[in-house]
């Protein structure tokens, strides 16, 4: 079953590019505010490449409500290290096995044509705008992205499950979803 406002999340422990067997309850508890779950494809995809140098040019946005944003993908530790030009200022949680995925329920599209809409193709647009090029392939080509609001105590008071690939609000958008509660499912 699908996460929704009011549910909490379950406990799991992940890995970054840089450290590992980090615990999602410590991590919660790090902010007073909420922490944004982003899930994305995986590094190589320019999408997903824009939407997180987005979320790092504007992450004041989210220390102003108190909050912290983690972003997952379907890449390796390695390959991150390796693409990576520099730090970034939040957590890039690794999950090439698709494990956390698969406890949210954040399904693939049924097709390519079914994860392409006008947002999508403007931030493709964008991403060739800024030079960004497709890196190396990982995990499921056809991942759809979701978003989720989270409080310290593990409760969802923001869910979206993304329709097409590019269906991930902007930083400032983000921001609000972490200032208030929501009742959208």
């Amino acid at each position: 079953m699908r996460l929704q406002t009011g549910d909490k999340i379950p406990a799991f422990f992940y890995d970054t590019a840089f450290q590992s067997g980090l615990s999602i309850a410590d991590t919660l508890k790090k902010v007073k505010g909420k922490t944004a779950l982003v899930f994305l494809r995986y590094w190589g995809c320019r999408i997903c490449q824009y939407d997180v140098m987005q979320f790092a040019a504007g992450y004041e946005k989210i220390l102003e409500r108190d909050g912290q944003l983690l972003v997952v993908l379907q890449s390796t530790p390695e390959n991150l290290k390796e693409q990576w030009g520099e730090e970034l200022p939040f957590s890039v949680i690794c999950d090439p096995e698709k494990i956390l995925y698969s406890l949210f329920e954040v399904q693939p599209a049924p097709s390519k044509e079914a994860m392409t809409d006008a947002q999508t193709m403007e931030k493709v647009q964008a991403a060739a705008k800024m030079g960004l090029q497709h890196g190396i392939y990982e995990g499921e080509e056809l991942q759809l992205p979701a978003v989720f609001a989270i409080r310290p105590d593990r409760t969802v008071t923001y869910a979206h499950y993304g329709k097409a690939a590019g269906d991930v609000p902007e930083i400032g958008e983000l921001a609000e979803l972490l200032a208030e509660e929501h009742k959208e499912g």
